[in-house]
């Protein structure tokens, strides 16, 4: 498959069968096969993974889905395209027919929204939206731990469900100091992936290298792809 990543926590997955596009609210989005069905999917109503400009994406992509968090409201959505969105929140399943058949499920983010996990052609991609193990230096011992309770209690459900994605999209934010990692690395115990990006990184291009510098990442450092600007295409 292709990752083109678009900036932030945005990129594009292509399959062989549909297009993937996560969390879109800025940047250059690259040619899209026409053939190929689009499924648009924003985790939240956060201004930095959603924004109306999204829409606009049926005007140069004839066969477009939205699949939305129904955190997000839906005056957001133009009227004409009620029927080309569907809300999903924490739990749910769909069983799409685009892209010869899509199966999405939503994990309940320990922010807004949702996390997506998206199967189709015997593939499987993980996109986190803002479900992370948000630990804060400034905030009290237990608020931080309550957080990563909620946090591995969310991984618990997808371990149940025998998630383990081919590409994951993972948080990994340097505001968090010295706990910047603590989220990835759970995820990479608890889930694994094949290949898994770095995302919501604040242009800090350097935050993946210095992970896997980390003793702690040892056992999936080579999993782990470094992204280096807007733009850079992944053949995994």
């Amino acid at each position: 498959m292709k990752v083109t990543y678009i900036h932030h926590s945005s990129f594009l997955v292509e399959l062989e069968k549909v297009l993937l596009l996560f969390d879109y609210f800025q940047g250059n989005i690259p040619e899209l096969d026409p053939e190929k069905d689009l499924l648009v999917f924003a985790s939240h109503r956060h201004g930095d993974h959603f924004s109306p400009v999204i829409f606009d994406l049926v005007k140069r992509h004839p066969h477009t889905l939205f699949v939305l968090s129904d955190d997000i409201w839906q005056n957001k959505v133009p009227v004409e395209l009620y029927g080309k969105a569907v809300f999903v929140d924490p739990g749910k399943v769909l069983e799409l027919p685009e892209g010869g058949g899509t199966r999405i499920a939503a994990y309940k983010s320990t922010d807004e929204g949702v996390a997506f996990v998206v199967e189709n052609g015997g593939k499987t991609v993980y996109h986190a939206g803002d479900l992370n193990d948000w630990r804060w230096m400034g905030e009290d011992k237990a608020w931080n731990n309550n957080m990563t309770a909620m946090y591995r209690q969310e991984l618990g459900r997808m371990r149940e469900d025998g998630v383990h994605p081919d590409v994951a999209m993972v948080v990994l934010d340097s505001r968090q100091e010295d706990w910047f990692h603590y989220g990835f690395h759970e995820f990479m115990e608890q889930i694994g992936a094949e290949h898994v990006f770095p995302m919501h990184f604040w242009g800090d291009y350097g935050i993946a290298g210095r992970l896997k510098a980390m003793e702690c990442s040892e056992g999936y450092r080579e999993k782990v792809l470094e992204i280096r600007e807007e733009g850079q295409v992944f053949e995994v």
